[in-house]
């Protein structure tokens, strides 16, 4: 893996920004004008924009990284340090995040990659702020509201990926240093990383003025954040405190205008997990002329490593090249047979169709595990292709996922450049329900049960409370957060909670079990969240930052833990 180039201190946007005529500006603390930005016809506009268009599509790290293609690749990175999904071969794009390579140290560019880029993505935020001023005009309260609200999304993410322990564990762990558009450069030499008590209040506090500004805009389409999106993130914010009555509060308050998923959208063939709906509060859609799109047969993109049915082009990670994500065998099977959410997953059953050649030898009966692909894929010999013709991984299909579809139709299948300009979510309905149902129920148990079976029953009929509890090797919560916890991994799966969620219910994972599907060496088991998930700061920071500490570099287990009996 490649070594680290640069400080976080002197990070510049270079183009993630379109910034007109403004004259070029010194990086982090230098900001643009008001009256420089009115002599430029619509740059502030353009800087507001700039906060989201930045998120999807462009290389903001590396060209050489296939997984540098925006906001999502955090989702992918976060999930596979758990237990839920299964990468299939140690030589994975993504397998650092997975085995816990040393490369997760201060001096390597895993380090750097998301310390550059979330740092510019504040910087975005910091630039319009700075335009907008304390107390923004009219022309200026939208454009600060959704700066806030970014920012606010922004640090989120990096207080829960850097903090060993989440707010409502421990208030005075650290997470990152705050940059705001006030920070100076001889400030952020010695800006010591926020304690969880700060951190969150300044989180909250952007978010009540998101709220304030925000309040009447109406955006064009779940690109940009509006007031709701804000509602969603105060109800993440406060989930995440275990401020249990302002998480329901503003849970409930998100949910307003928006339906969630029926079993035809969930599982459509042709736009699942690829179309915006009724259910989607905010996301993004890559585009034809995105740089990840345009360069390098659109191969570094997240449908490149999400669409397993683009077989036709001979072209990405996961339809060609054999780089796909499974879902945990265990978590498969608790999934029950009446839940529609157990389509998104090919059977692992599936695997065991084998058939004699010629020479006696037992192989893989291609025409029956083609037929059994049906039930799931109108294009089952691209993924019969993907799992038992891609490459390098394992010769199987028993687990892969077909939650997130090829876009653009027929023609999408054969030619990635359409096939892989999907939409992404970041954040939907049922995640608040999910927030809703466990706030209501860890302040009154039986009305959160009661709501907790209302949802679940929308996705299995047959739903019982109370199945899904005695699965852990941890019980660090009570059967029903673990019921909660339990539905939030089944419907949210690949959409970037799996750690977070550890983190904050101080659970272990466990990989090593009877029949895993866990890649052998990194069969791990471990009573609360292991160390790779707590990220380390990149070493140049520490260096030029003296009041910042850093997280250990975390250390894999030596060997494969004993199989863990459910």
């Amino acid at each position: 893996m490649k070594k680290i180039l640069f400080s976080a201190i002197a990070v510049t946007l270079g183009a993630f920004m379109t910034t007109g005529c403004i004259q070029e500006l010194s990086p982090m603390t230098d900001y643009a004008t008001k009256d420089q930005v009115n002599e430029a016809p619509g740059a502030y506009q353009n800087l507001v924009d700039g906060i989201t268009s930045s998120m999807l599509g462009q290389f903001l790290y590396s060209t050489d990284y296939p997984y540098d293609y925006g906001y999502p690749t955090f989702f992918q990175m976060r999930d596979v340090m758990g237990q839920d999904i299964v990468i299939d071969d140690a030589g994975h794009w993504y397998q650092t995040w997975y085995t816990c390579s040393t490369a997760l140290g201060p001096r390597y560019a895993v380090a750097q990659f998301p310390w550059t880029i979330y740092y510019a993505w504040i910087k975005n935020c910091n630039t319009v702020l700075s335009l907008a001023g304390d107390e923004p005009d009219e022309s200026h309260k939208t454009g600060a509201g959704i700066a806030l609200a970014m920012r606010a999304m922004y640090y989120m993410d990096m207080a829960r990926m850097f903090a060993p322990k989440t707010y409502a564990l421990d208030k005075q762990a650290e997470t990152v240093p705050i940059i705001t558009e006030k920070t100076t450069v001889n400030e952020m030499k010695n800006n010591p990383r926020a304690t969880n008590e700060k951190m969150w209040a300044f989180i909250i506090s952007d978010l009540d003025k998101a709220e304030q500004y925000l309040e009447g805009y109406q955006r064009k389409d779940i690109s940009t954040p509006d007031q709701s999106v804000v509602y969603g993130l105060k109800a993440r914010a406060y989930h995440v405190m275990e401020d249990w009555a302002n998480a329901e509060k503003y849970a409930k308050l998100a949910q307003e205008g928006y339906t969630m998923m029926s079993q035809e959208e969930y599982l459509n063939r042709e736009t699942g997990f690829n179309t915006p709906n009724s259910s989607w509060m905010f996301g993004m859609q890559f585009k034809s002329t995105d740089p990840v799109i345009v360069g390098n047969d659109a191969d570094g993109s997240w449908g490149s490593f999400m669409y397993l049915e683009v077989n036709g082009s001979g072209c990405g990670y996961a339809s060609s090249y054999g780089y796909q994500f499974s879902i945990d065998r265990h978590l498969y099977e608790t999934i029950p047979a009446t839940d529609f959410r157990k389509k998104c997953f090919v059977d692992f059953a599936i695997d065991e169709l084998t058939t004699t050649n010629e020479e006696g030898q037992t192989v893989p009966d291609k025409e029956a595990i083609i037929e059994k692909l049906k039930a799931y894929s109108d294009y089952p010999e691209y993924v019969y292709q993907s799992g038992y013709e891609g490459g390098v991984g394992p010769a199987t299909v028993g687990g892969f996922s077909l939650k997130f579809r090829a876009a653009g139709g027929a023609a999408g299948h054969t030619n990635q450049y359409i096939g892989f300009l999907g939409a992404v979510p970041f954040m939907r309905v049922e995640e608040m329900k999910l927030i809703e149902i466990e706030a209501v129920g860890m302040q009154n148990e039986s009305k959160g049960i009661e709501l907790l079976t209302d949802f679940a029953k929308t996705r299995d009929p047959e739903y019982v409370y109370g199945k899904h509890n005695d699965a852990y090797n941890n019980q660090s919560t009570s059967a029903f957060q673990n019921e909660v916890w339990w539905q939030r991994r089944v419907e949210l799966w690949g959409e970037g909670f799996a750690t977070f969620d550890i983190k904050r219910l101080n659970k272990g994972i466990i990989r090593s079990y009877a029949n895993t599907n866990h890649l052998e060496t990194f069969r791990w088991n471990t009573q609360t969240p292991p160390d790779w998930m707590n990220l380390c700061i990149v070493e140049t920071e520490t260096m030029n930052n003296t009041a910042c500490t850093n997280n250990p570099t975390p250390i894999a287990p030596s060997s494969d833990s004993d199989e863990f009996i459910w």
